[in-house]
């Protein structure tokens, strides 16, 4: 039987390769999502959407009237062969990759937390209220300091992780709220009592040189340095550990998850908590 059908498949294989193929423009195309890409196809994605993004933002700029040479000279020139420009850009990006690496582990973990903007302004306002109210001797205040903003940060994340645990309220739209009410009470106290007596500018009093991460070498901070660290303790805890194994069920399916035993709903709180510290 199977000697029979094999000659007629065959034969059916090749009149089909023999049959024209149509234009491109009319033949019929699926998009699939890859669940799995290379590294480096990764970082060549991700470079060419920056670099879609700042063409963009150009294109913008040069149709409102601003000249291309000037602009060039402003955003590249002076930002990046500029060796205090380039100090400032690397010691400002330090915090903003550390609230990235906290949103990438809610992330993984599909609690969607928008509110990393209050999180981090919670942990800046902790931060400042040890250093105000001089909690501490000088020795310990910049650890005092981390601590608190560890805490502040932390608290205002566990809102919406209850809210959706126990009421099944959306975290999109609870961390989303409760960014606009920190960054109100930021104002109060920066229009407030924590504004700098010595001026009549919204900000805090400036903090003691204990009080700030060091300089390691030729003005740069250490929070360049540190932002490595952590981010590199990121990719080793979402791809190698277990607790990244866990995360990666939970990202797939937590119904199965749940099923084979996984602790979803720790996982969830964990990550989400260690994103809002």
């Amino acid at each position: 039987m199977n000697e029979q059908v094999r000659p007629v498949m065959l034969e059916q294989v090749s009149q089909a390769a023999k049959q024209p193929k149509p234009p491109l423009l009319s033949r019929r195309y699926a998009l699939e999502i890859r669940q799995q890409l290379a590294w480096h196809w990764q970082a060549v994605i991700i470079g060419l959407a920056l670099l879609l993004g700042l063409g963009i933002s150009a294109a913008i700029l040069v149709a409102a009237g601003v000249p291309a040479g000037e602009l060039l000279n402003e955003f590249v020139v002076l930002t990046v062969f500029d060796a205090q420009s380039l100090k400032a850009v690397l010691f400002q990006a330090s915090p903003m990759i550390l609230v990235g690496l906290a949103g990438c582990m809610a992330f993984r973990a599909k609690f969607w937390n928008l509110g990393l903007e209050g999180q981090m302004i919670w942990g800046a306002i902790g931060a400042t209220a040890i250093s105000l109210f001089e909690v501490g001797p000088p020795a310990l205040r910049l650890p005092l300091m981390l601590a608190a903003a560890i805490g502040c940060g932390l608290l205002w994340a566990l809102a919406p992780v209850v809210l959706k645990l126990r009421l099944k309220v959306n975290e999109i739209i609870s961390t989303l709220m409760l960014n606009y009410l920190a960054i109100n009470f930021l104002l109060h106290l920066l229009y407030g009592s924590w504004k700098d007596p010595r001026s009549s500018f919204p900000y805090s009093p400036q903090f003691q040189p204990f009080e700030r991460l060091p300089e390691l070498f030729d003005g740069i901070s250490a929070a360049v340095p540190l932002a490595v660290v952590v981010a590199l303790l990121a990719l080793w805890f979402l791809g190698i550990s277990r607790a990244g194994l866990y995360l990666r069920f939970v990202d797939a399916n937590p119904r199965v998850a749940g099923a084979v035993g996984v602790p979803v709903q720790k996982m969830i709180i964990g990550t989400v908590l260690i994103s809002g510290a």
